[in-house]
């Protein structure tokens, strides 16, 4: 789906919009949020998967598990799922494929001897400083097209959307 620019939207267009929807019209799919969305979020993470999963052989939930686990250190499958919006049987199998690659360790917490802690292992933090600088030049060029305004207000409306789900990706 490719966006259309608003200077193309007919009458009939705009009258399938957010607040038309919302009072009863047809979804127009194309401009529905959570379809413009996840296509979105499709292509990023393709992009971003080409590059860790010929040079690394990850699958893009094994590189989410990862990148949470290297940006904010050890924890439960539980909290990667939350951290992750993912569901847990696609953390298990992620969780089961780095352990078996050796790029992550499940020990018991020590607090609480019935939970089990996931780290990465000295590979896995190798793997994840590199993935990171090739992630952040994906996301470069994806933002290349918008000024310091435009890349100001996209994080002001992804953080009330976020807060509008019920979700906060910043929590510590």
């Amino acid at each position: 789906m490719k966006p259309i620019p608003s200077a193309e939207l007919s009458a009939a267009d705009a009258a399938t919009g957010p607040t038309a929807q919302a009072a009863g019209a047809v979804l127009a799919l194309e401009r529905f949020l959570p379809y413009r969305l996840s296509v979105l979020t499709n292509r990023i993470s393709t992009a971003i998967a080409r590059v860790y999963a010929e040079r690394f052989d990850l699958t893009v939930p094994e590189w989410r598990v990862m990148a949470v686990l290297g940006r904010f250190g050890p924890m439960s499958a539980n909290a990667v799922c939350e951290r992750t919006a993912m569901d847990k049987v696609r953390v298990s199998r992620a969780v089961a494929r780095l352990a078996a690659a050796r790029r992550l360790v499940r020990r018991v917490d020590i607090r609480d001897r019935r939970r089990s802690v996931l780290a990465l292992t000295p590979t896995g933090r190798a793997i994840y400083a590199e993935i990171g600088p090739l992630a952040l030049a994906v996301e470069a060029r994806l933002l290349s097209p918008l000024g310091a305004a435009d890349r100001a207000a996209l994080d002001r409306v992804l953080a009330l959307l976020e807060a509008s789900a019920g979700t906060s990706f910043t929590k510590a």
